[in-house]
C-alpha cells in the first residue's frame, strides 16, 4: 500500500472527513463503473455508488488493514450492494441498455465505431453470464485487480477466483461471435486459457 495512501486510511479509520474525502476521490471512478457494468442505469448507479461510499464512511473505524488493499473493501462493499439491489428488484441484468458512453473514444469515428461495436458484442456475451462469472470478468479485466485483490473483494480464496476466472472465460468465449483481446494486449484473448 503506497505510504500516502495508507496515511489517509489511518486518518480516515480515525473519523477525518477530508482523508475518507480524498479516498473517495480516488476511488469513485472504479467502484462507479464496477456497478454500472453490473445494472447498466446510469442514475442507479449513481446512487448506488454514493450508497457505497455512505456505508464505507459509516463503517471505516472498523476497517482493519490485513494485506488487502482498501479497494478491495471497497469492491466487497459494492458487490454486495448490487446483489442486495438485484434481491430487492429481482430484475433482470440489463446490460443491454448500456450506451458505452464512458468507454467511447474521441480520437476517430473508425476506432469509436469499431470500440462501439465491440463493447455490444461482449455486453451481449456477458448479460448470457452468471453473476459470478460476471463479477470475476469485470473484477479481473476491467478494474485489473489482481488475483488476490479480486479474492479479497469476492471473499473466496485465490485459488477459487481462478478457477472462477477460468470458467468465467470459457463461457465468455461460448458466447462471443470472435476473439476479443483483452487490456489491449494480443497475447490475451479469449481463446487461451487464462492463468
Amino acid at each position: 500500500m503506497p505510504e500516502e495512501e495508507d496515511n489517509l486510511i489511518l486518518r480516515a479509520v480515525e473519523g477525518d472527513p477530508a482523508a475518507f474525502g480524498d479516498l473517495y476521490d480516488r476511488y469513485h471512478p472504479q467502484i462507479y463503473r464496477f456497478i454500472y457494468l453490473k445494472i447498466g442505469r446510469r442514475e442507479e448507479s449513481e446512487d448506488l455508488t454514493h450508497q457505497v461510499f455512505l456505508s464505507a464512511w459509516e463503517h471505516v473505524r472498523e476497517y482493519t488493514h490485513r494485506g488487502h488493499p482498501f479497494g478491495s473493501w471497497l469492491y466487497r462493499i459494492a458487490r454486495n450492494s448490487v446483489i442486495d439491489h438485484y434481491r430487492s428488484r429481482r430484475d433482470v441484468l440489463p446490460l443491454e441498455e448500456m450506451d458505452g458512453e464512458m468507454f467511447r473514444s474521441e480520437e476517430n469515428i473508425e476506432e469509436a465505431a469499431a470500440l462501439s461495436m465491440l463493447l455490444a458484442d461482449v455486453r451481449e456475451a456477458l448479460r448470457k453470464l452468471k453473476p459470478d462469472h460476471q463479477d470475476i470478468i469485470i473484477l479481473r479485466f476491467v478494474e485489473e485487480l489482481s488475483v488476490r485483490e479480486a479474492a479479497h473483494a469476492l471473499g473466496r480464496s485465490e485459488g477459487a477466483v481462478k478457477l472462477l476466472q477460468h470458467r468465467a472465460m470459457r463461457e465468455l468465449q461460448k458466447h462471443l461471435r470472435q476473439p476479443v483481446t483483452i487490456l489491449g494486449d494480443p497475447e490475451l484473448t479469449t481463446e487461451q486459457p487464462w492463468k
